[in-house]
């Protein structure tokens, strides 16, 4: 195995694409924060592409982490000794794999260590995009403004962009554009709103600056990227002939649709297959709606019946039926495709997508942070059915094995580990208490409103009732007969 580093490039194996440029004339004039398997996969790569392009040298990335612990710090000493190397192996719906080593990353700060260099990095001329994938709980406006650490004392993602804002309007240099690359909804204008919030309430002009001179595009990322476990790396390994202390894995699917809405320019994205349209917001909710809801509905039940990979669920032929029967009738009729786009043909392929044998995509990673995901993915669908005096079944279910899940133990008997970062003490009290629409009531779901729907709380109580007196088995045959 030969060691990741710039200076073995040219003894990696020949089944192995490594960076098709000069990495020594690299400048960072993207920083990114979050640089977890999402971005390695998806951002990371696209960027690459743009670097490939002549004349484009100056739009590598700066990565910057912003959590602390060992498992943070073990990775930046990871990032210094490859050089900002690491590999990205795609796997095909027929089986088949690729990889190659992704050399974008110029640089990487690990910001606890050196809070002033990640603001310097930022604050640089140099420096005409801040992005971000922190994860779609790391963007609830009152999250950010109750967890900053104010002025001089960042803590959170958007303390370091509005610290390092107010650097470049006292310097005056224009603002970075801020491109969220997250799963949310209108990331842009979500990200928007956080930075003027923390800025406002640092200094009135500074927010003002930013609101007319800034940027924060809206747009929307999909590839499937698992967590990586000791085992995978040593299989990833093994396949790239590389020793990587930071292997990523992902399908072959890629797609970035955004809007091409920058304030300090921008690396060529449009040669690296990034769609810049004006109509995000139609990606979005086809997405939104029929990928990542359907990946929360398979979820739950899935983990209860005892299965912990997305592929090995998907072979169950009652969880494939529950996901045909929410798209047909629940969410279609509701979503309006961009044009061009067949949400049916796009269904389907989800459906090979989950079912890729080369991805063993974690069932908890996805059921992870369920409290904030499940407004994020399935509040307008939700909504539309009970204004619409719509179908309720598949939806009460969902939330029904959600409410189960949270107890951390599946039908067979056996424990898996539950976290939801967005419950409160408050929260877990109310589950523990006994009432059977307590899941209803829980703090991240206020804005759902469901206990007001009394057609809602019955379905959701039939549900509830099925999943106890029969196991998720059971109950799932019975909703999609058979």
């Amino acid at each position: 195995m030969v060691e990741l580093s710039a200076r073995t490039l040219h003894r990696l194996p020949s089944h192995v694409r490594v960076p098709a440029y000069d990495r020594d004339g690299l400048r960072a004039g993207i920083v990114h924060i979050g640089v977890g398997n999402f971005h390695r996969v998806h951002q990371a790569v696209a960027v690459q592409r743009c670097l490939e392009q002549p004349g484009h040298e100056d739009w590598a990335i700066c990565g910057i982490g912003i959590l602390d612990g060992p498992e943070a710090r073990a990775k930046a000493e990871a990032f210094r000794r490859q050089d900002g190397l690491h590999t990205v192996t795609a796997f095909a719906a027929d089986g088949s794999k690729a990889v190659e080593v992704v050399g974008a990353m110029a640089d990487y700060l690990h910001a606890p260590a050196d809070p002033d260099a990640a603001l310097r990095r930022l604050a640089a001329p140099g420096t005409r995009i801040a992005s971000l994938t922190i994860t779609e709980g790391g963007y609830g406006l009152d999250k950010a403004l109750a967890e900053s650490g104010g002025a001089g004392r960042p803590r959170t993602a958007f303390d370091y962009l509005v610290e390092a804002l107010d650097r470049r309007r006292r310097a005056g240099l224009p603002p970075f554009t801020v491109m969220s690359c997250d799963n949310l909804r209108s990331n842009g204008d979500t990200s928007r709103a956080a930075v003027l919030a923390l800025a406002e309430r640092r200094d009135g002009e500074l927010a003002a600056w930013i609101e007319r001179h800034g940027a924060f595009p809206n747009s929307m990322v999909d590839r499937i990227a698992p967590r990586v476990t000791a085992a995978d790396r040593q299989a990833l390994n093994a396949f790239s002939g590389i020793e990587d202390a930071l292997p990523a894995s992902c399908e072959s699917y890629t797609n970035w649709v955004m809007e091409d809405r920058f304030c300090n320019g921008r690396p060529p994205l449009e040669r690296a297959g990034v769609s810049l349209r004006d109509d995000v917001a139609a990606f979005e909710a086809v997405k939104g709606r029929l990928s990542n809801a359907a990946h929360m509905l398979l979820a739950y039940p899935a983990v209860l019946l005892g299965y912990r990979l997305i592929n090995e669920a998907m072979r169950d032929g009652r969880l494939v039926r529950l996901l045909q029967d929410f798209w047909t009738l629940d969410a279609i009729p509701l979503v309006t495709p961009p044009p061009g786009l067949s949400p049916q043909v796009f269904t389907a392929q989800v459906l090979e997508r989950f079912a890729n044998p080369g991805i063993d995509d974690q069932v908890l990673r996805v059921a992870h942070d369920g409290a904030s995901k499940l407004v994020v993915f399935h509040a307008r669908t939700l909504a539309q059915l009970i204004a619409g005096n719509g179908p309720l079944e598949r939806e009460a279910f969902l939330f029904a094995c959600f409410a189960r899940y949270l107890l951390g133990v599946e039908d067979g008997g056996a424990t898996f580990p539950v976290d939801e970062p967005r419950l409160d003490a408050a929260d877990w009290a109310r589950i523990r208490g006994g009432d059977p629409l307590a899941v209803l009531h829980l703090s991240p779901f206020t804005e759902l409103r469901l206990p007001e729907s009394e057609r809602f709380r019955d379905a959701f109580a039939r549900a509830a009732q099925a999943l106890a007196a029969k196991g998720a088995g059971r109950a799932l045959a019975e909703l999609v007969g058979g």
